[in-house]
Formats: structure tokens, C-alpha cells, sequence
């Protein structure tokens, strides 16, 4: 394999497992140790009494330790990818490399262990004994036929999941390929004839969950390199592959790839000639998965069987089959209900999970990992990409539902509906802080109008939203391009079915929103004949003035062009609300440590101390709809009167104001940013302090500030930005940065329907 790897790609290698620091992983401690307390509590004597729980009740083990989130990914290094026996220490970056993908596609912990040991005996021995450590076992490049001698051992000797993933991640994501294969095809999996050429554990993994499926034995065809699997062969035989012996005079693969529905490569490659793809059934499937070359390339497979769907194992080609597709996922599932195993049912649960998907719209995140083009369900999308967040979403709850269904679930989920929901934290970590939003945006969905309905983000973001049932979307743009870009992009949406259209080029209300918006702007430089064009060319305009007239009740604009201009059409058409002096904006930003709003963070230069306080009351309103309770810190390089400059006094002077106006608000001020979110840092300064643990909401004494955080926060902490957040419209109307998301958008979208909401009800919205 390295002989395959270019010399750039080699050294960038060798550099990025180097530095900064060698290796790949870290251990990081999730409790503070800040004092001789956590001392106490974290080691003696503290930790007594969660050992004694455990011994009196083996199952609290999943309540005091990480045990119920720890795998162990664990290997003799003797089948390395693509490496072949380099033994237990070469394969550790490996090892690493599976360790770090289970933590970022499903947050599990890993301990990669290497063993130097090829007795199968010896090996079950040493693995065994890991149970009271690990909630779960991924066995890894361990060559065949050990490796199911393994697995069979442990698997009866030990009460937690034991997951052969070369085996068996293969064997789903091939199977699902299969499943949706057949149906293209209009074939049953039961009347199918498949072919494989190579015998290994992956291979003889994926007939064993098809036939599971329903496939039967007497049309599957084995060959390896001594050709077809028949009775009576003694080569390269044991109990594993003799299952599948064939009583046959046919040798080889030329001998049986006659009618073959399924080709199945797991092998090397060029073994498949164009020539034998001839003799295939009509609409085959080729699953050339030798890596880093196919047993045929995919230009070869489609110039000799234009009709044949094809698979391959490289990311550069339509369809590949990753393990990274399942076993984050599968293992997620299985260790969220104490599963002692890892059974078909479960398998069989994850097939159909992953074969769903891929009938399911392309997510904006596989598009943009596909250069903006993703393909819908067919023949190029047989399976999902690797890339797309909802695996997880799909998967795991399949596999938890299996798990229980089976009875091997020792802690049996109440509510999986909402098991499902709490997954969203590692597809969107805006998942959970948005939940209380998009909960209450479905039970009432508004009319949002977006003003870049053209946009690629806009129309996948209306997917989401039509789906689920956040919002009622109006998108401004020409239907020709709409229509084209839904169908390019493979979206499952119509106009007039799942959204309005409003054409800026010929719209029947086009004089009525001239009229509106010269009533609205006439004072303000706009004249009859410019309404006139910008009614015809500026989106924004048109969005504002269909909020002004009621025909929307929300806009969404600003994914082009320049914010203040976007601000401007907004206050000159929909105004400001009642008692509102300014609009203000307000951002999310969610990291590891947490969710934190900031403001103002996008409009106003250099607020009065004034529009400070009016500013404070309005985000409170806003942070609760969002179901967290507003802690307040008015932020200046000052900490409590340290020093009397404009800025700090007029902070001083905020706080005065905002405690008058509402005297319950958990507000303090003026201090310093590490004053705002260390409690024991602000007791030093200023014990009387009215504020109590970390601030959530930090106020800058202006916008430089406001946004230089805002921005330090995104990038250098690897933040999630939410917004920002327009507060002081008369009616809800929100203007995005051209850097937004599609996810960013449907998250938006939430926030501006439960602001409508309110209005509707004739409730406050700044109170």
C-alpha cells in the first residue's frame, strides 16, 4: 500500500502524525481539579463510594464510570490495512486513526490496544480479561481465519458487544448497497445469483448477513485465488468458507460469473475482466471494494454494462463502502442500551437504517463534500456518503430499538423518540439549545420569506424545514432557476406544493408593493421611480414590504451583499418596534464549554449607555425563549470601578438603568470577560457580586468588541455561530452573514417563527 501513496501525500503524513504534538489521541479529565475538594471527590477518599455501589450492583458501573462510553479498538496487527502482518506496533497509527473516527462521528471513547500475540488462545485470553474496562470490543486487522476464532470466543465468553468491524461493517453497508440495488432493479434478493471473488473474513461476513437476509446458498458462488469453492476442495479451505462449497465442475470465476446478479470484489485488483461483465445479468451490481485498485475501474465496468450499478471502496468514485458508514453508529446504539452484543437483528437494523438514507434527499454537508453536487437515489447513490451527518440520526436508534427488541438491551430506553432527538448533539451542536425553538416553531409553522431563494443554502435549508414542518417557506427568485437548481441538487420539493414563490420578474402584486414601499420609504430618498425598479431587483425590498403588508410574517435575507444595507431596507420598510430606539443583533456561539450569547454584535458602533440597557432587556427575552435563563455580564476592560473611562462608566451607568426597569434580571457589571465566566474570579474582585456562576450573556460596550469576540470565539474555540439574532424590528425580520450554512438557516428560521408566534398573540417581544 505505501508503494501506492505519492511522495507528497507520504511526507504530509509522516508531518501531520508528527506535530505538534506526535500521535493522534489524548486523554482529557471531564470533572474539574481545581482545588483539594476535587481531590477529594475525584480520588481518595471520595471514590470509595462509588466503588462500593458498583460492587454492591455491577450495572451503576454505567452511572460513576465511562465505562459505558469506552471501546477498546484492538489488534495483533496481522492484517493491516492494505499493510498485511506489519505487527501489533506498526498498526498502532491505524489503531489511533479508528480511535479518533469513533470519537468524531459518535463521541465514544477510545483505548486502542495493540497486542503481540497470534495464538488464537492466548489472544481470546488477554482480550477476555478487558471486560470490567470497556463497554464495548472493535476488533480490528486481524487476518482470517483467526479472526473469526476470535471473535466466536469472545463473543461467548463475554457479556459486552464484541464487533469484528472488517467483518462485519462490510458486511452491512454491503448488504444495504444490495438491498437497494435489488430494488432498482426490481430483482428479490431470494431468486438473486452472487459471485465473489475472494474468501476472507469480509467477504464471507457479507453472505452470511445476506443470506440472513433471505439469500440462499445454493446461488451464492465463492472464488479466491485458487479459484471456485467446490466440494471436495482441500486448498485454502476451512469450516468458514467450506459452508458455501458449490458440488461443481466449474474452477473459476469465468466458470460461474454467468447470470450473476451480484458481483461482490473483495479481492484484488483487475480480477473482473470488461469481458465477463457481458455474461451478467441484466442490471447487475458490481462491488469492485479492492483498494487502493478495483477489480475492475468503474469507466471500464459502465463502457462494457452500461446498465450495471457499480461500488467501489475509493472516495473518488459514486457509492463507497466505508466502514466509517456504521460502526460509530452501530456501537453508539448498542452502548446507549448496555448491550451484551452486537446480534443479526441489530445488523439486519442498521442495513435497512443505512439503505433508507440513501433514498432520502442529499444533505447540504454531502454536497459541499462533493464540490456542491450530490447525487439523489439511483444507481450513483445506492448507499449514503460518509460525509452525511444524519447516519447517526438513522442508525443508532435502529440498532437501540433492535437491541431491545432482541432482549439483549440491559438498559432498555423509555422514550426512544426521544433518544433520537438527543443524538442531534453530534450531527448539529446547535441540536439541543434549539430544541425548545423547533418544538414550539412545528406546533404553529409561520410564513417565512426568504429573500436569496436561489441560494443552494436557502433551497436545502427549505428541504429541512418542509420536512420537518418548521416553517411555511415563501422563496423570492425566478421559477426556471429554482426549478433547475431543485433538481440539480436532488431535492424532493415542489413549488406551490411545499413552498410559494414570489417571481421579482413578474409578480401580479407588483404595483400594491410599489405603492406599500413609497408609502413606507417616500420620506426616507426613495422616489416612485426607484421604488419601481427596486421592486423589481432587490429581494430584500420585496421580503420587507411582503412583511409589511402581511404576506409573510418573517424575513430572511442578507446571504449576499452588505449587511448595513440589508439593516437599512428593513428599518426604512417594517420599522422598529414600539419603544424600540435601535435594532441590536445578538449571537450564539456554541462551544465545548457551553452556549453563550453575545451583543451587540453587527449593528450599532458605539451604543449609549441608554440603548445598552434596552438592548440587555430585549436579549433576556430572547435567551429565554430559548429554555435557558439569562446570567447577564455587562463586559469592559474594567472590573468593578477598576478604572473611570468612557466606556466602563458608561457600562456603570447601563447597569443602573437596566436594574430599574427590570430589577429580577440576573445582571451585573462592569467587569472584565474573566471575571464574567469564573465565579471564583469575579469573588476575588467583588464578592457582593448579584450575579452567580458563569455569565451566558455577555454585553460589549460596543460593537469592535462585540464582534472581535464574536469572531475570536468562532475560530478559535471551534464554535458554532447561531444568528446573529436582529432584535427590535416591528415584525421579525433577520439578516444572515454571507458565511451561514444551510443548518444555520433552518436554525434561524426556528427563532424568527416563535418570535412571529408571539406577535401574533399580542405578546411583548423586547420584555
Amino acid at each position: 500500500m505505501a508503494d501506492n501513496i505519492s511522495q507528497d501525500l507520504k511526507s504530509g503524513a509522516l508531518f501531520y502524525h508528527r506535530h505538534p504534538r506526535p500521535g493522534k489521541l489524548e486523554i482529557q479529565p471531564t470533572k474539574p481539579l481545581g482545588n483539594q475538594r476535587d481531590l477529594a471527590l475525584a480520588y481518595t477518599p471520595g471514590v470509595a463510594a462509588p466503588c462500593e455501589a458498583i460492587a454492591a450492583d455491577p450495572l451503576e458501573a454505567a452511572n460513576y464510570t465511562s465505562r459505558q462510553n469506552l471501546v477498546a479498538v484492538i489488534s495483533n496487527g496481522t492484517a493491516v490495512l492494505g499493510l498485511g502482518d506489519i505487527g501489533p506496533l506498526a498498526s498502532k497509527p491505524v489503531m489511533e486513526g479508528k480511535a479518533v473516527l469513533f470519537k468524531k462521528f459518535s463521541g465514544i471513547d477510545v483505548f486502542d490496544i495493540e497486542v503481540a500475540e497470534k495464538n488464537v488462545d492466548k489472544l481470546v485470553e488477554v482480550i477476555a480479561a478487558l471486560e470490567p474496562t470497556f463497554g464495548g470490543i472493535n476488533l480490528e486487522d486481524i487476518k482470517a481465519p483467526e479472526c473469526f476464532e476470535v471473535e466466536e470466543h469472545l463473543k461467548a465468553r463475554m457479556a459486552i458487544p464484541v464487533f469484528h468491524d472488517d467483518q462485519h461493517g462490510t458486511a452491512i453497508i454491503v448488504a444495504a448497497a444490495v438491498t437497494n440495488a435489488l430494488e432498482l432493479a426490481a430483482k428479490r434478493i431470494e431468486e438473486v445469483k452472487i459471485v465473489t471473488s475472494g474468501a476472507g473474513a469480509a467477504a464471507l461476513a457479507c453472505l452470511n448477513l445476506l443470506v440472513s437476509l433471505g439469500a440462499r446458498r445454493e446461488n451464492i458462488w465463492i472464488t479466491d485465488i485458487e479459484g471456485v469453492v467446490y466440494e471436495g476442495r482441500e486448498k485454502l479451505m476451512d469450516r468458514w468458507k467450506s459452508a458455501y462449497a458449490q458440488k461443481t465442475d466449474a474452477r473459476t470465476l469465468s466458470d460461474v460469473i454467468t447470470d450473476a446478479d451480484v458481483f461482490i470484489g473483495l479481492s484484488a485488483g483487475g480480477v473482473l475482466k470488461p469481458e465477463l461483465l457481458a455474461r451478467m445479468a441484466p442490471r447487475p451490481l458490481i462491488m469492485a471494494l479492492a483498494n487502493p485498485y478495483p477489480e475492475i475501474m468503474p469507466e471500464e465496468a459502465e463502457a462494457a454494462r452500461p446498465d450495471a450499478m457499480i461500488c467501489t471502496g475509493r472516495s473518488d468514485f459514486p457509492n463507497q463502502v466505508n466502514n466509517v458508514l456504521c460502526f460509530p453508529y452501530i456501537f453508539r446504539g448498542a452502548l446507549d442500551v448496555g448491550a451484551t452484543q452486537i446480534n443479526e437483528e441489530m445488523k439486519a437494523a442498521a442495513v435497512k437504517a443505512i439503505a433508507g438514507l440513501a433514498r432520502e434527499a442529499p444533505s447540504e454537508v454531502v454536497a459541499r463534500a462533493y464540490g456542491g453536487e450530490a447525487h439523489p437515489f439511483g444507481r450513483k447513490s445506492l448507499i449514503p456518503s460518509p460525509f452525511d451527518p444524519r447516519l447517526i440520526l438513522r442508525i443508532a436508534p435502529a440498532v437501540a430499538k433492535a437491541a431491545m427488541d432482541s432482549g439483549v438491551a440491559t438498559r432498555p430506553l423509555e422514550d426512544l423518540d426521544a433518544y433520537a432527538d438527543s443524538l442531534t448533539r453530534f450531527v448539529f451542536r446547535s441540536g439541543f439549545i434549539m430544541k425548545p425553538l423547533f418544538s414550539q416553531a412545528k406546533e404553529n409553522p409561520k410564513r417565512v420569506i426568504y429573500a436569496e431563494g436561489e441560494d443552494e443554502r436557502v433551497l436545502r435549508a427549505v428541504q429541512v424545514i418542509v420536512e420537518e414542518g418548521i416553517a411555511k417557506p415563501i422563496l423570492i427568485g425566478r421559477p426556471n432557476v429554482v426549478e433547475a437548481r431543485i433538481k440539480r441538487f436532488g431535492l424532493s420539493m415542489e413549488i406551490g406544493r411545499h413552498f410559494e414563490l414570489v417571481n421579482p420578474e413578474d409578480d401580479p402584486r407588483y404595483r400594491e408593493y410599489v405603492a406599500c414601499y413609497v408609502e413606507a420609504a417616500g420620506r426616507k430618498g426613495i422616489t416612485p421611480d426607484a421604488a419601481k425598479t427596486l421592486v423589481r431587483t432587490n429581494t430584500t425590498v420585496i421580503g420587507a414590504v411582503a412583511v409589511k403588508r402581511g404576506d409573510a410574517d418573517a424575513l430572511i435575507c442578507g446571504l449576499e451583499g452588505r449587511f448595513q444595507s440589508r439593516l437599512k431596507h428593513i428599518k426604512d420598510v417594517i420599522g422598529l418596534a414600539p419603544g424600540v430606539h435601535e435594532m441590536a443583533a445578538l449571537s450564539l456561539v456554541i462551544s465545548n464549554k457551553g452556549a453563550f450569547f453575545l451583543a451587540d454584535t453587527h449593528v450599532q458602533p458605539d451604543p449609549s449607555a441608554e440603548e445598552i440597557a434596552e438592548m440587555t432587556v430585549a436579549c433576556a427575552s430572547h435567551v429565554r425563549r430559548f429554555g435557558i435563563e439569562p446570567k447577564i455580564a455587562l463586559v469592559s476592560h474594567s472590573d468593578f470601578g477598576a478604572a473611570d473611562t468612557r466606556s466602563a462608566v458608561k457600562m456603570r451607568n447601563a447597569l443602573a438603568m437596566i436594574r430599574e426597569r427590570a430589577p429580577d434580571l440576573e445582571v451585573e457589571g462592569e467587569m472584565q470577560a474573566d471575571s464574567a465566566l469564573s465565579e471564583m474570579i469575579r469573588d476575588r474582585v467583588y464578592p457582593a457580586s448579584r450575579l452567580k456562576g458563569e455569565a451566558n450573556v455577555l454585553i460589549m460596550p460596543n460593537l469592535d468588541a462585540a464582534n472581535i469576540a464574536f469572531q475570536f470565539t468562532r475560530m478559535l474555540a471551534d464554535s458554532l455561530p447561531v444568528g446573529p439574532i436582529l432584535i427590535g424590528p416591528a415584525k421579525p425580520a433577520h439578516v444572515l452573514t454571507p458565511s451561514v450554512t444551510a443548518r444555520g438557516i433552518v436554525n434561524l428560521t426556528a427563532i424568527a417563527v416563535v418570535e412571529a408566534q408571539a406577535a401574533e398573540q399580542d405578546q411583548p417581544t423586547l420584555i
